[in-house]
């Protein structure tokens, strides 16, 4: 009959706990991390005796009526047993000592510490002691040769030592098990154990089998597993009688075998997956207890009983589908367990089993296919052939005396191709984010941040508990648990729950839309046949669900189902925000340890759009998904199990970015941070501390702590690196404005304002930094980053740092960058303007398309076109364009004019042009640079298309100063646009887009190009006051209109609407005015030209002379805007 397991009960408070029978075996006796050894004398005690040997016990053994103990204050103790009386301390380290062992004839005591030593000391007498140095790292455990000839001893510096006893030397050395600096850190513990009585064998637990050597031939003739390990084995122990072999899993699981027949024999789940770290074998019947790492005590009855022998293989469907769930949830462990995709399977095994009316030849011959698939499995790699191992595996059946006939067979070369490559690496299993193991009977559903779900599993109840940390968005709910829901997610509109299919049962989505205005509030669907639900999310108005069909399935918030499509691979994590759902799906087979995952990013709202189309998902070497989600402002991010926090960079193109290592604030190798959300404003990574685990308990209530970011930059610690590090990390964290203002979405204005302000004074602290180290390029750089505000004072700080080059580059990047603003605002009117006219059904306006002809007739006929003002709008912004695209042609620099503002026009048109009879043609760049630094040549130019209209002067683009300044002023007049009111008066009376002397003045040919006054220039005019009164600093009028295009902008979109349709209200009623004064303004333009062009002749050449004198002077003199 199989063992029979009794159910756990509390031993010791959690932590690692050992476990020991005395020698009659009357006693079971147990040593915790609350510092208590405890005498039980059976499971049922509820009064046991106690002992507290200090603050922590390590480990403890009993023989021959003494009691040992290793305890924390890195001593060994010695009791009197059973009455507990302190014998004195037998030994001390520099540190804990892990384990202790006695000797076959109870004589000896072996102790190992993390201080890397073995003591062997003599109960008798203490001061007889041995000390073994050999090891590079703490000792894990020990074992005694029953002839008390060799001492085993396993290390965390991956090697297990056999040591001679009597002489202190190390026999033999086997690098079998994985390095670690610690034994928290470990993996396993690695209790090996010698075989008793004779000592033939020693166990030693190494990953998923237990390696058996032979004694002083240390050779390895076989190995002992089983397909229902899937966890690391972390404890070996013998039966008295040596023909059984226990062992213990960190999953726990069980497993009992006979070490001849290498048959396995039981195999028992710990109920709730605890690892097992104490295994003892009663010294005279089949009982074993263990003790796992929460502090539990559990027994197991008639383990391989002889009378029971026939069945003891029956393993019942109820364990074996326990088996095949083994892994899933088990996170406790490494990444490469954790991703075991290989589901325990016995298929002709179980199907042999469970019909016991089958005869029993069918039977054996089930379990002896078992046993060969086991062997072949054990032994791959030794990469021998396999017919060639099976016919070694029955000649050692035959002779059990011979077990190590496969060790001195020579294998031979195998038939086929040998491969040495990457191996494929397991298929991480699906999950969702923020949610602890399945196998855990109290657990987290979800943790995000509208709530948390809890799911309640155990054999009084099945439940599950909702909270909201919000309690304004809806109250606790406690829901029951029948359909044993797996999946969970939370949003502020409903509850999402799934379940997979059970036997009868198909796979279900149950929705509570709590948010719901009717009565009904709940709904639920039921996949096909066939058909598992393996990931689920929450958008707005929106679930999905992922199937094992590779399909996602889309459902309203309400049941309606929508769109259903196909996955490219099976999916592993999902997770929704607003309108944008992402998928992680495998993309192929990984090798190596790596995982090979793609990502989709969609977007479901009334415009469906694909935004990421199953790119690669970067990944740390070795590594895989431990969270995938959104943060509170709608950015993609995810988290791997090496701690790599990345966040898409939708500004550099949808790339990834990493922003945050967790694993730099973690103090423990063993510790972690589990995350439950991502805020970009204000920047906070939301995690939740775990001390020596991945996951936090339900109980108690876990604290959340709150992580900085750090993008990884070069150079961290210089003033540079930090400083670049701080800008990218304020461009990355605020892309998020600028994707909820494309959207439609509401924003704080004044976060946007602030990050601006934030990245510019970085920027000229660099600018400062890279002029102080002689880096005038890298200056430019950093200013072709900033805003035309910034490179003012940039040009201010180069100039009074004597910088002549650099000032003069600035001056050049200023004006391209005016241009391209200019430009940008131009185009964006232009556009928004057409399709208000689109809208508005005006079919028979002139559009972009009919350009040509309208171009034509203006050259034909004049007064038609004073009739026709209103059809051809939308092309004075083209025709302007064209004229000075041909001016443009010549030997121009490529440097784009800027824009010109004043305080009654606001923006003009940049691309008007100025016919005058005498003047020269002279470019706005020349013009500009030769007001800044005085030293650029005028380049001049002749144009082809108005001459063949008027045959009059090339037109040109009138400089923005009416006449030459004085000397000291011409630097500062690149953006002073402010001339007398009394030039001012003639003109604003005439037309109100001829209000300032900076605009450039218009021929008759172009008088009906010039346009109303635009809704900015309102804006300005009636907040010019507030400004000022902000910034009282404010000279120069190119300032006032800076700031106040900043301001404009940063307005909604009804606002700007509603000051363009007022200035458009208000300049209606002018129109007729405008044309009958046209004439008189025409010869007024005519005259005027005539004038300035005569006065620009003759200054010319005073300008040329002007270059001999001193730049700094003339740099100083802009610098500080002298008048």
């Amino acid at each position: 009959m199989p063992a029979a397991q009794k159910p756990t009960r509390y031993g010791h408070t959690e932590g690692h706990t050992e476990v020991c029978f005395d020698d009659s075996g009357s006693f079971i006796v147990t040593c915790g991390s609350d510092g208590d050894v405890r005498m039980w004398e059976d499971l049922d005690d509820d009064d046991p005796k106690s002992i507290n040997v200090g603050e922590k016990a390590f480990s403890c053994a009993l023989k021959n009526g003494k009691l040992v103990a290793a305890v924390s204050n890195n001593t060994v103790q010695v009791y009197t047993f059973p009455e507990g009386v302190p014998d004195g301390i037998l030994t001390r380290f520099t540190t804990n000592a892990n384990h202790v062992v006695f000797s076959n004839d109870g004589s000896k005591v072996a102790a190992g510490s993390s201080d890397f030593l073995v003591k062997v000391v003599d109960v008798m007498d203490n001061s007889q002691q041995q000390t073994f140095r050999g090891h590079d790292a703490p000792v894990l455990s020990l074992s005694f040769d029953p002839k008390d000839i060799f001492l085993a001893s396993a290390s965390c510096d991956g090697t297990v030592r056999v040591w001679n006893v009597s002489d202190q030397t190390c026999a033999v050395s086997w690098p079998v098990l994985q390095k670690c600096n610690d034994v928290v850190n470990a993996k396993a513990i690695c209790r090996l154990a010698w075989q008793p009585k004779t000592g033939k064998l020693l166990a030693v637990p190494v990953e998923k089998s237990v390696k058996m050597y032979r004694r002083e031939t240390w050779s390895n003739p076989f190995d002992l597993s089983d397909s229902s390990i899937s966890q690391a084995l972390n404890i070996v122990t013998w039966s008295p009688c040596g023909q059984y072999l226990a062992a213990g899993t960190i999953n726990g699981l069980i497993v009992v075998w006979n070490v001849e027949t290498k048959d396995c024999m039981e195999r028992v789940k710990h109920e709730k997956g605890y690892a097992i770290c104490g295994l003892a074998w009663h010294p005279t019947c089949g009982r074993i207890c263990y003790t796992d790492v929460e502090g539990n005590l559990g027994v197991l009855e008639n383990v391989c009983d002889l009378s029971g022998k026939a069945s003891s293989n029956k393993v019942s469907s109820k364990v074996e589908k326990d088996y095949n769930d083994l892994f899933d949830g088990d996170d406790t462990s490494s990444a490469g367990d954790f991703l075991n995709d290989n589901a325990v399977e016995i298929p002709s095994f179980s199907k042999g089993i469970r019909n016991e009316d089958e005869d029993d030849n069918d039977l054996m011959l089930a379990v002896d296919r078992l046993r060969q698939r086991s062997r072949v499995l054990t032994d791959d790699e030794n990469s021998a052939d396999a017919t060639m191992l099976r016919t070694d595996l029955h000649k050692e059946e035959e002779e059990d005396d011979q077990a190590d006939s496969i060790h001195n067979v020579p294998l031979t070369k195998p038939q086929g191709p040998f491969y040495d490559g990457p191996l494929p690496t397991p298929r991480q299993k699906p999950f969702q984010s923020s949610s602890t193991p399945l196998h855990l009977s109290h657990r987290f559903m979800v943790w995000n941040s509208v709530g948390i779900i809890r799911c309640y599993n155990d054999d009084q109840d099945s439940a599950i508990d909702v909270e909201f940390h919000d309690t304004s968005i809806h109250h606790a709910t406690h829901l029951s648990n029948a359909f044993n829901y797996t999946m969970g997610t939370l949003s502020h509109e409903a509850i999402l729950l799934a379940c997979e299919g059970a036997d009868e049962l198909a796979s279900k989505l149950h929705c509570l839309h709590f948010s719901s205005w009717d009565s009904s509030k709940e709904w639920m669907v039921d996949m096909p046949q066939n058909e598992d639900i393996e990931a689920i999310c929450l958008g707005q108005g929106w679930a999905a669900a992922a199937t094992t069909a590779l399909l996602l399935r889309l459902f309203t918030i309400g049941g309606v189902q929508k769109e259903v499509f196909c996955l490219p691979g099976p999916v592993v994590s999902m997770a929704g925000h607003g309108e944008q759902l992402c998928i992680v799906y495998h993309r192929g087979t990984g090798f190596d340890g790596d995982q090979c995952l793609g990502v989709q990013l969609l977007e479901l709202g009334q415009k469906k759009k694909q935004v990421l189309h199953g790119d690669p998902l970067p990944l740390t070497r070795k590594s895989y998904l431990s969270w995938l989600g959104f943060s509170a402002e709608g950015t993609p991010c995810y988290v791997d199990s090496e701690g790599c926090v990345r966040m898409l960079n939708r500004g550099l193109g949808n790339t990834w970015t990493p922003i945050c290592n967790i694993r730099e604030h973690c103090k423990g190798k063993s510790d972690h941070y589990w995350v439950v959300g991502i805020h970009e404003n204000p920047q906070q990574l939301r995690c939740i501390p775990c001390k020596g685990s991945r996951f936090p308990p339900t109980l108690p209530r876990p604290a959340v702590a709150i992580l900085s970011f750090k993008l990884p930059y070069c150079q961290s610690t210089t003033e540079k690196g930090q400083m670049e590090e701080q800008f990218w990390h304020s461009v990355l964290f605020h892309n998020y404005i600028d994707y909820l203002a494309k959207n439609g979405y509401d924003y704080e204005e004044s976060a946007k304002t602030q990050a601006v302000k934030e990245q510019q004074e970085l920027l000229m602290k660099m600018f400062a930094l890279s002029c102080k180290l002689e880096r005038e390029f890298r200056c430019v750089e950093l200013a072709d980053l900033m805003t035309q505000n910034a490179v003012h004072l940039a040009i201010k700080y180069a100039s009074r740092s004597r910088k002549l080059i650099l000032a003069q580059k600035l001056s050049e990047l200023a004006a391209e960058k005016a241009a391209e603003l200019a430009e940008t605002e131009t185009e964006e009117e232009q556009e928004e303007d057409f399709r208000k006219k689109l809208n508005a059904g005006y079919s028979h306006t002139t559009t972009e398309w009919s350009q040509p002809q309208v171009r034509n007739q203006v050259e034909e006929d004049t007064e038609d076109r004073e009739e026709t003002v209103s059809e051809e709008k939308p092309e004075r912004h083209n025709y302007g364009q064209k004229s000075f695209q041909s001016a443009n042609s010549s030997d121009m620099p490529a440097l784009k004019p800027g824009p010109v503002f004043s305080s009654s026009q606001g923006r003009v048109n940049p691309f008007k042009v100025l016919v005058s009879p005498k003047e020269p043609a002279t470019s706005v760049n020349s013009a500009r640079s030769t007001n800044i630094l005085d030293n650029m040549n005028k380049s001049s130019r002749k144009s082809t298309s108005i001459n063949r209209a008027n045959n009059e002067k090339s037109p040109v683009i009138k400089p923005l100063i009416p006449k030459p300044r004085a000397k000291q002023a011409s630097a500062a007049s690149y953006f002073q646009k402010r001339t007398s009111q009394a030039d001012k008066t003639e003109e604003v009376k005439e037309n109100p887009k001829e209000s300032s002397s900076e605009t450039p003045a218009v021929c008759p040919q172009n008088s009906e190009n010039q346009r109303p006054k635009t809704g900015f220039q309102m804006w300005l005019e009636e907040n010019r006051s507030h400004i000022l009164s902000d910034n009282p600093d404010f000279s120069d009028e190119a300032d006032i209109i800076k700031e106040g295009m900043i301001r404009f902008r940063v307005l909604s979109a009804e606002e700007r609407k509603a000051w363009t349709n007022k200035a458009k209200g208000e300049t209606a009623g002018n129109g007729a005015e405008a044309k009958k004064r046209k004439h008189v303004v025409t010869e007024v333009c005519e005259t005027e030209n005539q004038e300035e062009a005569a006065k620009e002749n003759v200054d010319l050449c005073k300008k040329r002379k002007s270059l001999d004198l001193s730049t700094n002077e003339k740099l100083s003199a802009f610098a500080f805007k002298q008048e």
